[in-house]
Parts: C-alpha cells; structure tokens; sequence
C-alpha cells in the first residue's frame, strides 16, 4: 500500500472551507482504491496565527514540512488583519522559495457544465509552466531619495538553470500531451532578460526536434488566450508573464474559483506544494458557497505528481460530471454549496 503523509494548511478565508472538503474527496479516493492511504497533518498557520504569534508560521515550520511528501494549502492573506507582503512572503513564498519549488504549473480548460466566457472555446486545454524561483519577482533591488526625487529599482533575474529548467520541464511534459510548446516573451521592448530568454529557448528546443515550438510577444498571446485559446498546448512563461497569464486561463474557463496549481519541487530534495488559484475570499467566508473545485483539482494536479495518474484522471472525469449534472456553486451561476458539489463528488467516485 502507497501512504502519503500530506501537511495540510488551510490557512485564511475559504481555504478553511474548501480544504477539508478536498481531504474527503482525498480520503475517498484511497477508501475506493484500497491501495493508497493519506495521512493528513493540520498545520493552523494563517493571518490570525500572526496576529496571535507574530509569525506567519514558527520558527522551526520549513524543518516541520520538510518531513512530509507534500503540503496541501488552501488560500493565504485576509489584508484587514495582515498586510499582503507580510503574509505572501511569510509563508506561501517563504515555502516556495526555501523548498525550491522552482516551477510552478497551472492548467485551464473546459470543463463540463461550466460556461466560458468565450463564444466559442472550442474545448481549449492548456498547461501553462511557469518558471517559480526568479525573474520579475527577484528580491533584487531598492530604493533612495524621497519626495519627488523618491527612485524605486526592482531587478529581474533570469539565470540560465533556472530558464533552461523550466523550458525542459515544458517540453517533457508536452511530450506527454500534444507535442507544441509556446514560448512567452517580450524582446521587442525589454532588452536584456527577453533575448536571453528567446536564445535559451531555441537551444533547448533543438533537443526536442519533434516537439512544434513558436515564440510569441506577451501581449499577442494574452490576446489569443481570449480569441484563439485552442490553438496551445504546453506554455512557458517566467514568473510574471505566467502569472498573469493564468488568471487569464482562470477567467477564460469561467472562473477563477475553479482554477488549481502546483508548485514542484524538481529536484527531489523537499516536498511540492499544491493549492488553488483563488484567493482567501473573505467576503464569502462562513457562508458555505466556496466553490471548492478548484481545490479538489489541485488535489487531482497532487495525485497525478505522486503517479497516480489515473487516480487523478478519475477524479477529473466525477468532477465533469457533477459540474454537466449542475452543481455549481454561486460564483458559476449556480446555487449549490460547498457541501452539495464535495458530497456529489464523493458519490460519483464511489460509483466508479
């Protein structure tokens, strides 16, 4: 029997929602398969743990999570209690920076029984690679002088390691898919970091010749993330530019409460943490109406990196369904809970 020993961090606002409910479904799956078994740790930092300790997490929290096989987290930040960059770089950037969890992957596409925004979507699906650890959000930088004189530098950092490694990491994966990676840049307006990215990406490209691969300026591809989502597959972004794009993916699928992510550890070192796109959401919280598929896919994103893929592909496919059969929470037009689409999930997987 596979045990997975799973830190789980709620943390703010609906992730003490929709984090649970992911655990059940979790729990399910391994009652149904009978040979996989989760141990789940609850961890309870959060803005209020903050309040309370002065700390995102403790001092000894990065030692504590390095003992398990990955972390399970729900939505950080409530900005009425702790401002943002105390609580990001506190603990969801403190985790992905220390744990070098250098890629960060995040997919969009259709799913049944929700309405894109889009006329015709034509049933896009895509894998956006983002490179997790540098670029525009380096810690590089400063700033002098006050008043009209005031100067503010913030540096982007593009090391080769870590360009080349998300570009590999989008290929191989690609690979897998539809063969056709799409390289995100804008070296016809910044002069330095974009060509490097560009020269990168075409040599590492050459150890992939039968993979299709185009490059395309960040502002056409927003575009056609809008017009012509179907025509991508396998995206590598830096930092910003994936970051943005994704919440276009989220937007574009209906929205961003549906949307998951994964950040990867590749090297084997530390554990890989997965959450939801969305954010804490404070002005639904304790209503019961989170829309907790977006957590329940970026538990089938953690299924799927622990190989179990077809677990993770089930669980897909009961999500789809019960999302064609029309439980949709508030946020897609619905007016189911939390509860109703977790329970009917539940009672798809124990049907398969």
């Amino acid at each position: 029997m596979k045990k997975l020993k799973i830190a789980s961090i709620p943390g703010d606002g609906i992730g003490k929602e929709v984090v649970p409910a992911s655990i059940d479904i979790l729990n399910a799956i391994a009652e149904v398969h009978g040979g996989l078994k989760f141990e789940f740790v609850e961890f309870p930092w959060s803005c209020e743990y903050y309040l309370e300790h002065g700390m995102m997490m403790p001092e000894d929290g990065l030692k504590r999570l390095s003992d398990f096989d990955g972390i399970f987290l729900g939505a950080v930040g409530n900005p009425k209690l702790v401002p943002d960059h105390i609580s990001l770089w506190g603990l969801l950037i403190k985790i992905r920076r220390e744990f070098e969890q250098s890629i960060n992957l995040r997919p969009a596409k259709v799913i049944k029984g929700i309405q894109s925004p889009l006329i015709n979507p034509k049933d896009f699906d895509i894998m956006v690679v983002r490179e997790n650890s540098e670029g525009e959000y380096s810690t590089v930088g400063g700033s002098i002088y006050q008043g009209e004189d005031e100067i503010a530098i913030q540096n982007a950092v593009f090391s080769r390691k870590a360009t080349e490694r998300a570009m590999r990491f989008a290929f191989d994966l690609s690979a897998k898919r539809n063969k056709h990676v799409t390289s995100a840049t804008k070296s016809n307006g910044i002069v330095y970091s974009m060509p490097f990215w560009d020269k990168v990406f075409m040599e590492v490209s050459k150890d992939y010749p039968e993979i299709k691969k185009e490059a395309q300026h960040i502002d056409a591809l927003a575009a056609f993330f809008v017009t012509q989502p179907s025509r991508f597959d396998v995206i590598v972004a830096s930092n910003l530019f994936g970051d943005i794009l994704t919440d276009i993916g989220a937007a574009i699928m209906g929205s961003i409460g549906i949307a998951p992510a994964a950040n990867i550890n590749v090297n084997g070192k530390y554990p890989s943490m997965f959450e939801p796109v969305h954010g804490s959401a404070p002005d639904i919280e304790g209503k019961g109406i989170a829309n907790p598929i977006g957590q329940i896919w970026t538990a089938k994103m953690m299924l799927d990196h622990f190989g179990e893929e077809e677990l993770g592909a089930k669980l897909l496919d009961c999500i789809e369904h019960v999302t064609g059969a029309g439980y949709l929470t508030p946020d897609l037009g619905g007016s189911s809970t939390t509860t109703d689409v977790t329970t009917s999930i539940i009672e798809q997987l124990k049907k398969i």
